[in-house]
């Protein structure tokens, strides 16, 4: 860490939702934010002017100038392997936005070489900071729900891409997360795909089984639209009773099992902070410089990046094979 005793932190990435990034950082008492690095050096000076900090073209430059502690990398959804193996040979502790690449080899890779340096690695699976979904997590954990029988996840909306399995794998990829943070691990998958569109498989349907012996369904697409009320919904059906989370940040409700009435959550008048998708990640990147600035693993480790993407790839084993597919585990 600087001398300053604030955590340095480079960002690589001048896109939407690099601005959130941005914003966070420069705002974030705990970090000095030294660096912004993108391809585009006006765009990239703009935004640099904007958030109080130094801008670069060149990558290696930047790291050699300004030796952060930590770079968050926010990039276009299939160009992340080859900027990331970077700062990771560079031995810089790393921050990186879903999903992680789009193969496993990449991912084994990206992951081996971490390792090998010890490395804080940590992956942007802010939907896990969403207060709907920490209010679930607490009543699991209560024994609230019993003993889970069925998961549901329903998230969709528009979208476009050059991968055939976009949608499964930079977007669902936030479906096989939460599912497996709040469910367990997917042993198995068994999919069904729709190139309807013909731009690919946009929309697919998913029955998966948990190894505590719970099952599940995972309905994504891209053929759909994001203004359309409760575009995203995860139903948690256990013994004891059901939980449903509207939205992501929208609302909770928690029904006991063979009860009319219920408890509902929704942010009130004054909570801004819980009532906004973008700031699931302030409360991420609060958790994860905690973590870095003590000396700990991430809150939410790059591996959790490659379980997501090995789920996508038995869907896609499966879908292509007509047959059920078991998760490879290996990892």
């Amino acid at each position: 860490m600087s001398d300053t005793r604030k955590v340095k932190v480079a960002l690589v990435g001048t896109g939407g939702w690099g601005r959130q990034h941005a914003r966070i950082f420069d705002a974030h008492e705990n970090v000095a934010f030294c660096a912004l690095v993108g391809r585009n050096p006006e765009k990239t000076r703009e935004r640099a002017e904007q958030f109080h900090t130094t801008a670069y073209s060149d990558l290696a430059v930047m790291l050699e100038k300004e030796q952060p502690d930590l770079v968050s990398l926010c990039l276009p959804n299939q160009g992340h392997f080859e900027t990331t193996l970077q700062v990771i040979q560079a031995g810089v502790p790393l921050f990186v936005e879903k999903p992680l690449v789009f193969s496993l080899r990449e991912a084994d890779i990206l992951l081996n070489e971490a390792d090998k340096r010890g490395l804080f690695f940590a992956i942007n699976f802010n939907h896990r900071y969403a207060k709907p979904v920490q209010l679930a997590r607490e009543a699991i954990d209560a024994g609230r729900l019993g003993q889970l029988a069925f998961a549901s996840w329903r998230f969709g909306g528009e979208g476009s891409s050059t991968h055939p399995h976009a949608n499964l794998i930079e977007t669902q990829c936030h479906g096989f997360d939460m599912l497996e943070h709040l469910c367990g691990p997917i042993e198995a998958v068994s999919a069904e795909m729709s190139d309807l569109t013909q731009a690919g498989f946009r929309t697919l349907a998913l029955a998966l089984k948990f190894s505590s012996g719970a099952v599940g369904t995972l309905i994504g697409t891209y053929d759909s639209s994001y203004a359309y009320p409760d575009t995203h919904r995860l139903e948690l059906d256990g013994t004891k009773g059901r939980g449903v989370i509207h939205d992501t940040v929208k609302k909770y409700t928690f029904h006991p099992s063979g009860s009319e009435l219920g408890e509902t959550w929704e942010a009130g008048y004054f909570n801004d902070a819980d009532r906004q998708f973008h700031l699931t990640m302030d409360k991420h990147v609060d958790a994860m410089l905690a973590a870095f600035m003590a000396g700990h693993q991430p809150p939410i480790h790059a591996a959790a990046g490659y379980r997501a993407l090995a789920v996508a790839d038995a869907a896609i084993r499966s879908f292509e094979s007509g047959r059920r597919v078991k998760v490879d585990a290996a990892r």
